[in-house]
């Protein structure tokens, strides 16, 4: 990517050190390094600031990313995270059903075994959101999708809306989970 590239040149053209700029685009130092050395990639709103604060265009300052952006988003986007939540959704299920007949059954060795098979579930769902955040998708989706005419206004509603879907989905996880465990608990005991 060319955002680090970017960001480095037109602040140097400023004479502004990492701190000056970071106060003007309302973000830490140590965020403004992470962009010039592409450990991370600066969101819309901070990319619409930068540029307003460089005086260029998106265009300009996003110059090389956009084909960049897009094959990140087709690669990413499809094969990978949805094996992840797939096996993470059967990992869910599996210890909702065996906790009540692990537990009868093998007693203290089965509550161990239940959290072994929980602490493997925690750790999938761990590393897909690192996945998605190693990958900047969700920045990269938001930037494409400005650069193709939507408007910040629907990018922000977007952004919302895919922050309710996790929660929604943990939510509907435990009453599956809690009905699957009643009705093991009613079978077994």
């Amino acid at each position: 990517m060319e955002i680090g590239n970017q960001i480095k040149k037109f602040r140097g053209k400023l004479n502004w050190s990492q701190e000056t700029l970071a106060e003007k685009a309302f973000v830490s130092r140590q965020t403004i390094s992470n962009w010039e050395n592409d450990k991370s990639y600066p969101d819309i709103h901070s990319l619409l600031l930068l540029g307003k604060l460089f005086n260029i265009s998106l265009d300009e300052l996003v110059k090389g990313d956009v084909e960049s952006m897009k094959n990140e988003i087709e690669k990413n986007n499809t094969k990978k995270f949805n094996a992840m939540a797939w096996l993470l959704t059967a990992e869910y299920i599996i210890v909702a059903i065996s906790i009540i007949p692990l537990i009868k059954y093998l007693g203290w060795l089965g509550g161990v075994i239940c959290g072994i098979l929980f602490s493997v579930s925690m750790f999938t769902a761990i590393k897909v959101e690192k996945m998605k955040k190693d990958n900047n998708i969700q920045n990269y989706r938001e930037i494409k999708a400005f650069m193709e005419g939507k408007s910040l206004d629907e990018i922000t509603e977007e952004r919302i809306n895919n922050l309710n879907k996790p929660l929604v989905k943990v939510i509907c996880g435990m009453v599956f989970a809690s009905i699957i465990v009643g009705v093991c608990a009613f079978i077994f005991f």
